[in-house]
């Protein structure tokens, strides 16, 4: 399945490549007048908003900065496509501005127990699908942890491109009841129609340690076909201690509009450090 989604992505790719227009990843969408947060490391400020413009100053991660306006100007790089943006930001007791590139930006930012958690897309990548013979751009995301100034953890994953992209969310969850895990993470990104995948990733802090379980995808075409994938803590109520549970639903139907549906369930034990398959 996934072997088939990379193929039908690196079409799409293609044919959006041809076309002169670059449109913006809805990831990177920020709103005037909020707060935001640097995510790459050494983000250039510029005079201009083009990359040939004057480098007034770097950003590191973390930084806050401020949405001054949104530029119409779009910069791609990679798989990457956003904005740029005006932003403010405080720094040696001055309030400064500048324009930066949106895609170094966080998609999403959270602060728990004196922690802070950046998710954002950190690059993309060449790679080969050997079944197809096809190349393809992957974009790798990541989750930092951070505590005061210094980065303790970063882990690194891929996610989508194009209209993957449309939207992304970030939220910390409990642990649910897993052994030494402080709580749990998770990052999203989605499309907006029908065909466009979504991922899940989860990812578990314990003892200033990030460690990223299986990526989850989903995807579907109205009521023609869905792929779904999910995890289950069933320690959350009351039942296998210190187990996680991938389940996937696959239904499709046929050329006489019957459903055939194929379903999986495997079962990861957690021993407090890591994790395997039971």
């Amino acid at each position: 399945m996934k072997s088939l989604l990379i193929l039908f992505s690196v079409l799409v790719m293609q044919i959006f490549s041809a076309q002169e227009e670059v449109y913006a990843n809805g990831v990177f969408s920020f709103e005037e007048n909020k707060t935001q947060k640097i995510f790459t490391d050494w983000t250039r400020v510029r005079q201009e908003p083009n990359v040939n413009s004057q480098i007034l100053d770097s950003l590191q991660t973390n930084q806050p900065i401020l949405i001054i306006k949104k530029d119409e100007k779009i910069l791609q790089l990679g798989e990457r496509s956003s904005n740029w943006y005006k932003v403010s930001y405080q720094k040696a007791a001055q309030t400064l501005e500048g324009y930066v590139w949106g895609a170094n930006l966080s998609i999403g930012y959270r602060n728990k127990d004196g922690y802070d958690f950046l998710f954002g897309i950190s690059k993309t990548i060449d790679k080969k699908d050997k079944e197809f013979n096809q190349n393809y751009k992957q974009n790798i995301a990541s989750i930092k942890a951070i505590q005061g100034n210094a980065l303790i953890d970063e882990v690194f994953f891929e996610t989508g491109s194009g209209e993957s992209l449309s939207y992304g969310t970030f939220t910390i969850e409990s642990n649910h009841k897993l052994k030494n895990v402080d709580f749990t993470l998770k990052a999203m990104v989605s499309g907006e129609a029908c065909g466009i995948a979504s991922y899940d990733q989860y990812v578990l802090f314990k003892n200033k340690k990030l460690i990223a379980l299986p990526q989850l995808m989903n995807v579907g075409d109205a009521d023609v076909y869905h792929h779904s994938e999910e995890f289950i803590f069933p320690n959350d109520k009351g039942g296998i201690p210190n187990a996680f549970i991938f389940k996937m639903e696959e239904m499709e139907k046929d050329e006489n509009d019957k459903e055939k549906t194929k379903r999986l369930s495997k079962t990861y034990l957690w021993d407090g450090n890591s994790y395997k398959l039971k």
